[in-house]
């Protein structure tokens, strides 16, 4: 798990190593199990790839102890798959008439026969059952028992160095119990550790961001510095505020009023109800109202060390003040998780679509697609699925990391971004000008040089790749069907011929160097904590302004729910309501900022770093004209918001 907190967004630990199977469970439909032997049903994707006979170094010890969570497919989880694609296009007869979250589990939801036949069989085999929830049964045991209940040996096998458990074959479920699971996790530990019961960690060292700056795009030319790209260049703005974003993305008069926005991280912020409200008052923004803010946080917190539990801090800061400086009058429920794990994770998500705490669900966390398993997969298609029949709508940050090369050697995708029933969003360099007024925008992808020892020339310029939007074609989910006809096919087939699913869907500001201010209570120096501000950036910050931007549209048509927007956003590709953004916006031959920040992020007094940040580099990336693998159909133009009145 990653959170960096002075530029980028989080990325959770997942658990194995396994692509995604295509087909039906990568849409989240459970795939057909195959007879294996007369008796049992087969799990699909629940053996790792990293399983293999090179690999296997024995078999597991009978006495060690397995921690599994069986998830349950419910009554009918392919009308289920069905009925949320019926609710989410606007061309069909059932678009928006969303079931309750009542009225959804009692529709597709496990009965109570299904349950006590999947505990049955658990205890039967010797587990222990530790929780039962509407989605999963989750037990423990040895492994003699998890063999006996799941129909396969479990073995050691060496993977990255280290060595993990995994089945050594698929696992299976009684054909009796008639495909009430849906999956099992848990049974490969990698890269898992035990758990602890722990306390949450103060704020994280401070942050500053050195000057000088612009206040708007181009305000603050650096006439001293040496040229890039044959112009003089201006200064990283300070940060952008809500008034600017409010004005670049069409908000017009709407506040979100009525509409509910939930955000999810790990952890939960110990002084975020201050931060935010000082941050709100300090740029202008409407003063937070008592009860708008609320969190939904678990009874205790596990794994604090090991996901820098200080560093989520930030992103919920982030998240909870964009969404609130775009949408002011947006109620907004923050959803922490117990830890970066997916178990956790999966848990928040839950909570929002069982109790339906919002209509709109900001992520910015995920991990790179090699790291999913169709397990999982599956187990959040189903929390998407059931969303999209409430009117729920999740949106993912695509990444931080561009192709993804530079920092795993392989081109692909993030996750959950991937999900053919999630809104993954891309990111952009913005710029605002004088009056708020929109300028241009560029997909964001950054190359950096520094400042020569002499300070008369840029070294290497333009410099190497250093971060960038998320995009491009998975290897796994196939094309859904409402990119056909605007995701350009060379897209769409880059890893097959039957087509794949592109990330991203929509996009907003995410470069750091035009990034949005934020506030937050820092540990000094002096090991003070205070309230301090500064930039940030990433395709978390893009995340939560698309959906304060969707809390917009959703008032613009009344309040009722978008639900599952990617039907009705790829709708209008093309037209007028979205800002086609490319990577050369103007007549330049290229697009800079000069940076200087604190050598040790703090203040002077161990030097300065000056660099330039060149905008428009996202690695093999690029925004072009129409439906890009940078910034997808665009960002809100001045007429987004108010479209969705007509439907």
């Amino acid at each position: 798990m990653r959170s960096n907190r002075a530029a980028l967004r989080a990325s959770v630990s997942m658990a194995a190593t396994l692509p995604m199977i295509a087909g039906a469970l990568a849409l989240g439909i459970p795939a057909a199990h195959a007879a294996d032997g007369p008796a049992r049903d087969t799990l699909a994707g629940t053996r790792p790839a990293w399983a293999t006979a090179a690999a296997d170094r024995g078999a597991t010890a009978d006495g060690a102890q397995v921690r599994a969570r069986v998830y349950l497919a419910g009554r009918d989880a392919t009308g289920l798959a069905a009925y949320a694609k019926a609710v989410s296009d606007p061309g069909s007869a059932a678009y928006g008439k969303y079931l309750s979250a009542r009225q959804a589990q009692a529709r597709f939801g496990a009965t109570a026969a299904q349950v006590a036949a999947v505990k049955s069989w658990l205890t039967a085999a010797g587990l222990k059952v530790t929780a039962t929830t509407t989605h999963y049964v989750s037990v423990s045991g040895d492994v003699t028992s998890a063999e006996r209940a799941f129909g396969t040996q479990l073995h050691n096998y060496a993977k990255g160095g280290r060595t993990y458990r995994a089945p050594a074959k698929t696992a299976s479920a009684p054909a009796s119990l008639d495909g009430a699971v849906l999956t099992v996790t848990g049974l490969d530990n990698a890269p898992h550790k035990a758990a602890s019961k722990d306390q949450l960690p103060p704020p994280d060292a401070v942050f500053k961001n050195a000057g000088p700056f612009s206040s708007y795009y181009g305000s603050n030319v650096a006439r001293t510095l040496p040229s890039a790209y044959g112009a003089k260049i201006p200064y990283a703005v300070r940060g952008y505020t809500g008034k600017q974003l409010r004005a670049a993305y069409g908000a017009g008069k709407r506040t979100g009023k009525g509409v509910r926005i939930a955000i999810t991280d790990a952890y939960a912020s110990p002084t975020i109800a201050f931060d935010a409200a000082t941050y709100a008052k300090a740029h202008g923004d409407k003063a937070w109202k008592t009860g708008q803010l609320t969190q939904v946080l678990p009874s205790e917190y596990t794994r604090t060390e090991e996901c820098g539990a200080a560093g989520w801090y930030g992103e919920e800061t982030l998240d909870i003040e964009a969404v609130h400086a775009v949408a002011p009058d947006a109620n907004v429920t923050y959803v922490g998780g117990a830890s970066c794990y997916d178990d956790d994770l999966l848990d928040a998500l839950s909570k929002i679509v069982d109790r339906h705490l919002a209509d709109i669900v900001s992520n910015s966390w995920g991990d790179i697609e090699a790291n999913q398993t169709p397990d999982l997969a599956a187990a959040y298609d189903q929390v998407f699925q059931f969303g999209a029949v409430e009117g729920i709508g999740f949106y993912f940050s695509s990444g931080d990391d561009g192709d993804e090369v530079a920092a795993t050697g392989t081109k692909q995708v993030d996750t959950p971004a991937n999900s053919a029933w999630v809104t993954a969003v891309g990111g952009t360099s913005l710029a605002v000008g004088k009056g708020d007024r929109y300028l241009w925008e560029t997909g964001w992808g950054t190359e950096k040089a520094s400042l020569s020892d002499d300070g008369k020339s840029w070294t290497g310029f333009p410099g190497a790749f250093t971060s960038g939007a998320g995009g491009g074609t998975s290897r796994t989910v196939p094309a859904p069907y409402y990119q056909k006809g605007v995701v350009p096919k060379a897209l769409a087939t880059a890893n097959g011929k039957a087509g794949n699913r592109v990330v991203p869907d929509i996009a907003a500001i995410a470069d750091p160097n035009t990034g949005f201010r934020v506030g937050q209570t820092q540990t000094f120096p002096d090991g003070v904590e205070r309230y301090s501000e500064y930039r940030i950036g990433g395709t978390s910050l893009a995340a939560p302004v698309i959906a304060a931007v969707q809390a917009l549209a959703q008032e613009a048509r009344g309040g009722r729910a978008i639900g599952f927007a990617n039907p009705a956003i790829y709708a209008k590709a093309g037209s007028r309501v979205y800002h086609d953004v490319t990577d050369r916006p103007t007549r330049a031959s290229g697009l800079a900022v000069a940076r200087v920040d604190f050598a040790n992020g703090v203040d002077a007094s161990e030097g300065l770093l000056t660099s330039v940040r060149g905008l428009g580099k996202d690695s093999s990336l690029s925004a072009v004209k129409g439906y890009d693998d940078v910034t997808g159909v665009g960002t809100p133009g001045n007429g987004y918001v108010e479209s969705y009145r007509r439907r």
